[in-house]
């Protein structure tokens, strides 16, 4: 027998509404060849950006924002959808990994200078985007500041899309 959340159609949850409001926003291929590269580049230079803010204390190393914020977001994506909120988990581990290596290697001033290197050339990119070059409408976050977090997932289920897992 069928629950009322089985019979639920995909369209009906939350994370399909956001998706459907993003997508209609980034229809140019152009444009959306450019968020697949600058979403993540953008999202690494925030965990980055996070990741140089000094711990409080003792009892906590380098990255304890960067961790913090990765674990609340994650929780935002896995509430949305178990699948993306485990691939985003994925995607966090691996960023936070090389972030770990590009400060322990580097240290702090080169990734702070580095992580806003790739921020503000990624939002140059997102800006071009939105262009009359390309798509020619407003970023979807002017709009709702969440369109922030689903742009990452959003990649993400492009990904899968792809690949053809079920989010």
């Amino acid at each position: 027998m069928n629950t009322a959340a089985e019979t639920q159609s995909s369209a009906e949850r939350p994370i399909d509404r956001w998706f459907a409001n993003y997508s209609g926003d980034h229809r140019n291929a152009g444009n959306q060849l450019i968020h697949i590269i600058c979403v993540p580049a953008i999202l690494w230079s925030v965990v980055a950006l996070l990741w140089c803010i000094p711990s409080p204390g003792t009892w906590f190393r380098a990255g304890f924002w960067a961790g913090l914020a990765m674990l609340a977001t994650a929780l935002f994506y896995y509430r949305a959808s178990r699948m993306l909120g485990l691939g985003m988990i994925v995607v966090y581990v691996l960023m936070g990994l090389l972030t770990r290596w590009l400060h322990d290697t580097y240290g702090t001033s080169t990734l702070l200078w580095l992580a806003i290197g790739v921020f503000v050339v990624a939002w140059i990119g997102q800006f071009i985007g939105h262009s009359k070059l390309f798509e020619g409408k407003r970023p979807s976050f002017f709009t709702d500041l969440t369109y922030l977090l689903i742009g990452p997932a959003w990649v993400l289920s492009k990904l899968y899309r792809k690949l053809g897992i079920r989010y």
